[in-house]
């Protein structure tokens, strides 16, 4: 057997994409067995195919190669165990963590926000900025749950999707899914808060989302910079109103009074840079978040307070249940 299993893991690597996807096939078909065979081609410094397919064929295993990996963390052998809790949090995210696992991210964790200082927001990205004084109204008018201390690294990965899903299926009646998200609120910078999440800004509007939380908060603005496409957007939202909004494209749309910022520049009274600012007013929304709220980017030790939580927007779905590991 062990013949074979050696033969099937070296034509993981063939250069024929039918054998390729034949071994794979064998190899999950093996189940649990398969799993210690194959987990020291994913701590390879150079895996290359041969990794992604031995990765592949875990994920296809499911239960039986999370049960022995959830050994492998509880007893060895130890040449595995770092990888082995890589795929765990691949596979079911801390939900596959044995306990001594989860205690540990939990003091790694609390040690990396002693030092937190200073940190780095993506520019180009969307995100909502709030009142810092309204994040528990925030959290009631969003039913947010399951809120954690996180590292902005953390939340960040989490919440923009890069080595975490932001989103995942809960069922909540037989035949009936929801979707849940993540989202990441930041450390307090100033006066205000920033709240990171892809595809939960994208699924309810990140427009509609300011609107809520000013309703609740006073004010909320909502910003999208996607430097791929040149395209630019934000808006003001008070007391539960939008009272100003940009909407890149073409062509751009505009809704609202100029602000007393935007009238400074329209009428000469300060320099902006042609590209950055019409006649009709700003157009850039890292701009306009510098008037309104906070530059995003490096955000220097002495404008930011406590940390950033993580947190979900379904009941069903704790932290724990979105898979893919995070940095801490």
């Amino acid at each position: 057997m062990t013949d074979t299993i050696d033969s099937l893991l070296r034509d993981l690597g063939d250069r024929d994409r039918g054998r390729r996807a034949a071994a794979e096939d064998s190899l999950v078909a093996l189940g649990g067995e398969a799993v210690d065979h194959l987990l020291p081609l994913l701590a390879a410094p150079r895996g290359g195919s041969r990794a992604l397919r031995a990765q592949s064929a875990l994920s296809r295993i499911g239960d039986a190669a999370v049960t022995r990996l959830r050994e492998i963390r509880a007893h060895g052998p130890g040449n595995l165990r770092r990888v082995a809790l890589r795929l765990l949090a691949d596979l079911r995210g801390e939900e596959g963590f044995i306990p001594a696992d989860r205690r540990a991210l939990d003091r790694l964790v609390r040690l990396k926000l002693r030092s937190e200082r200073p940190v780095t927001l993506p520019p180009d990205s969307h995100w909502l900025a709030f009142p810092a004084d309204g994040l528990a109204g925030v959290v009631s008018a969003l039913t947010l749950h399951d809120l954690r201390p996180v590292t902005t690294v953390m939340g960040l990965s989490a919440a923009e999707g890069a080595s975490a899903r932001d989103a995942v299926e809960v069922t909540v009646a037989p035949g009936r899914q929801e979707t849940a998200h993540r989202v990441f609120i930041t450390p307090q910078f100033g006066a205000w808060r920033l709240l990171y999440g892809n595809s939960y800004l994208d699924a309810y509007s990140g427009e509609r989302i300011a609107q809520t939380v000013s309703a609740t908060c006073g004010e909320a603005h909502f910003y999208r910079v996607d430097v791929y496409h040149d395209l630019h957007a934000w808006c003001v939202a008070r007391d539960g109103d939008v009272i100003r909004r940009h909407s890149g494209g073409t062509p751009a749309t505009w809704h609202g009074d100029p602000l007393p910022f935007e009238l400074d520049y329209i009428e000469g009274r300060a320099w902006i840079d042609p590209s950055q600012c019409g006649p009709l007013g700003v157009t850039d929304a890292n701009v306009a978040a510098h008037h309104l709220s906070v530059d995003v980017g490096y955000m220097p030790a002495d404008i930011t307070q406590e940390h950033g939580w993580l947190a979900t927007t379904h009941p069903e779905a704790p932290n724990s249940r979105f898979p893919g590991a995070l940095p801490v």
